[in-house]
């Protein structure tokens, strides 16, 4: 059964030194409404966007877990977001002054700690869940990650993980289930670390200028960190699973799974994740297992617009005033195909940016529903087209709030024909009396 969304009922704030930049950082922990997901603010970017943690913000790194939007980046976010896996927070908004978290002691202990102390509470809306149902892998080398279905009547995420060290490091595998209890004792204090014949080669490349021994375990070579000063038994691996669970936060949803991972890290994490939100998408596209949907009498009761100008046929699915998904099926007897293209038919790419601009004023407009305004389009920005939309093609549009207050709002739309992205762009609106 889904469980009830979770966010802070106060917020919390913490400082330390970033593990790979070696500078001070603050970060402050807020409430967000249902529906908001994990979503992270640089405070020291001038009217920077937000940046949610979500699959679609990665950015490629192998050593960490780096989300970027446009100009904003955001590095080593792993670890608060395998706190909030772990003690089921959902919805947060993290206002940082810097490109990367601080280190704190290289655990998710200091977040867990954080989150628990700001209190932890549901709300009204449920958590969206996807259960694996066909298994999934992905390889890279000698490393692999398996998804794969959990055993019959089980609902939890259990995960087993199969390690590799330098010699004289246990590297039996461990295998543990995502429970609050079992993550804050037997996960979240496990540190990071880093294998003896690399220290040099990361420092020369910039990295680790705010690591040491307290935040780093040292595996193998001369300076290795003996067992007896490890926290737990078999820490690095722990740390292996910590690192997994972040990653896997990105889902923005329960996950209901066995996952096996064979000497995978970061790289394969974030394609594992890619591939589940992209599962996630399809039911949603589906209609499966989601409630929040609204048919075309909905969508024309937020809207003023009618046919043939109507390009939102329903909305099957919305997360608060975060993000919306909605559909329109693109047929043959659109009034626009004997004017364009009529040899081929192709709709319009400034058709498929009202299409997006108009989910967009459906999800700003659900808010503004008793103020009296209205949503108007003022500014379209980064518009890319990449790919055509013909008759007999499903337009799945998608759009996220990066800013909201009472009289501007922006959002990050796309427009896909199956997984194929064929149109995005930035949409700022105003809010106006009606």
């Amino acid at each position: 059964m889904p469980r009830r969304q979770r966010t802070l009922k106060d917020a919390a704030e913490l400082e330390g030194i970033g593990l790979h930049s070696g500078q001070d950082v603050r970060v402050r922990l807020e409430p967000a409404p249902p529906g908001t997901g994990i979503v992270f603010r640089r405070t020291d970017l001038e009217d920077g966007p937000d940046i949610p943690a979500l699959p679609g913000f990665l950015s490629q790194s192998a050593l960490r877990t780096v989300l970027r939007s446009g100009p904003a980046e955001v590095g080593v976010v792993e670890h608060l977001l395998a706190a909030c896996q772990g003690l089921r927070v959902d919805n947060l908004l993290v206002q940082v002054d810097g490109p990367e978290l601080p280190g704190l002691d290289g655990s998710a202990l200091p977040w867990a700690r954080a989150l628990q102390e700001a209190r932890i509470v549901e709300q009204k809306e449920e958590r969206r869940v996807l259960r694996v149902a066909e298994p999934l892998v992905v390889r890279d080398a000698g490393a692999a990650l398996f998804a794969l279905p959990p055993a019959e009547g089980g609902g939890e995420l259990r995960i087993r993980y199969v390690p590799e060290y330098p010699e004289g490091v246990d590297a039996r595998p461990l295998e543990v289930v995502l429970e609050e209890e079992a993550f804050l004792e037997e996960i979240a204090p496990a540190r990071t670390f880093v294998r003896g014949e690399q220290v040099q080669a990361l420092q020369e490349a910039g990295y680790g200028r705010g690591a040491n021994r307290e935040n780093t375990l040292i595996l193998g070579g001369e300076e290795a960190t003996p067992a007896s000063d490890w926290r737990l038994e078999r820490e690095p691996t722990r740390h292996k699973i910590l690192d997994l669970l972040g990653d896997l936060a990105l889902l923005g949803a329960d996950l209901e799974a066995e996952i096996l991972g064979v000497r995978s890290g970061h790289s394969l994490n974030q394609e594992l994740v890619r591939s589940l939100r992209a599962r996630l998408e399809a039911e949603e596209m589906a209609g499966e297992g989601y409630e929040a949907q609204y048919d075309i009498l909905d969508v024309m009761r937020l809207l003023p617009h009618r046919y043939p100008f109507l390009l939102v046929d329903r909305v099957i699915h919305v997360d608060g005033f975060r993000r919306a998904v909605g559909i329109k099926n693109v047929t043959v007897n659109e009034p626009f195909f004997p004017g364009h293209w009529p040899e081929r038919p192709v709709m319009p790419g400034v058709l498929q940016l009202e299409a997006m601009a108009q989910l967009s004023g459906f999800l700003l407009q659900r808010k503004l529903e008793h103020t009296g305004k209205l949503v108007v389009l003022a500014a379209i920005d980064k518009v890319r087209f990449r790919g055509t939309v013909e008759p007999g093609d499903q337009l799945r549009i998608e759009v996220e709030t990066l800013r909201l207050n009472r009289s501007r709002g922006q959002v990050q739309a796309q427009a896909k024909v199956g997984r194929r992205t064929v149109a995005e762009a930035v949409l700022s609106f105003a809010m106006v009396d009606a």
